[in-house]
């Protein structure tokens, strides 16, 4: 009778581990409904290369006071995290040195900005494709990714990700509106075009 009881039971805990591991390590991770990545450009060949722009980027530098509140958001968090892969599934960021992420919520929506310090233009360019195809960068706050939307731009040797999107199902709100503001804080790489002219 203990054998009958064991063998039911042993399937059952197996099947419990294989859905557990499939949910852990196999499961979609979540991408942006919409997507527009953009290669580096002419603007940013001052910047092409870390050699040019040695200097890392830091969490003060890209979240500033001022950006605290982007219109109806509001920062909920700031880090610079200890391995650029750590931002990443499905897609690897060679030569990458740093990724710098930063989450806000507000109103109907949410959404998050990260930036990566590669190596050169041609490492951007490659990320930025990787994005588009491959994977993408992990979720750090909680929307809904099947209505959101993502920009990511290579800028030089860096690569910034905005991304967008509602808080509530079946609400949308302005992604369009929060995903410029959350792309806006790239702008910080523009002073580093000027501080290498």
């Amino acid at each position: 009778m203990r054998a009958r009881v064991a063998i039911p039971l042993g399937v059952a805990v197996l099947a419990v581990l294989a859905v557990g591991s499939w949910l852990l390590f196999v499961r979609p991770q979540p991408r942006p409904a919409t997507f527009r990545g953009e290669p580096t450009s002419a603007l940013y060949s001052l910047i092409d290369s870390r050699q040019r722009d040695a200097a890392p980027l830091t969490v003060g530098e890209v979240f500033t006071p001022a950006t605290e509140t982007l219109g109806p958001l509001r920062r909920e968090s700031a880090e610079q995290l200890a391995d650029c892969d750590e931002a990443l599934w499905g897609a690897s960021a060679a030569g990458c040195t740093q990724a710098l992420r930063g989450t806000y919520t507000g109103g109907s929506g949410a959404g998050q900005f990260v930036i990566f310090n590669l190596t050169d233009g041609r490492a951007a360019n490659a990320l930025v494709k990787a994005l588009s195809q491959d994977g993408f960068v992990r979720q750090a706050v909680a929307f809904n990714a099947e209505h959101s939307r993502a920009q990511a731009r290579a800028l030089g040797h860096y690569v910034t990700v905005a991304w967008a999107g509602p808080v509530r199902p079946g609400e949308t709100g302005d992604l369009v509106s929060q995903l410029l503001a959350l792309d806006g804080l790239g702008h910080i790489i523009q002073k580093r075009v000027v501080a290498a002219t």
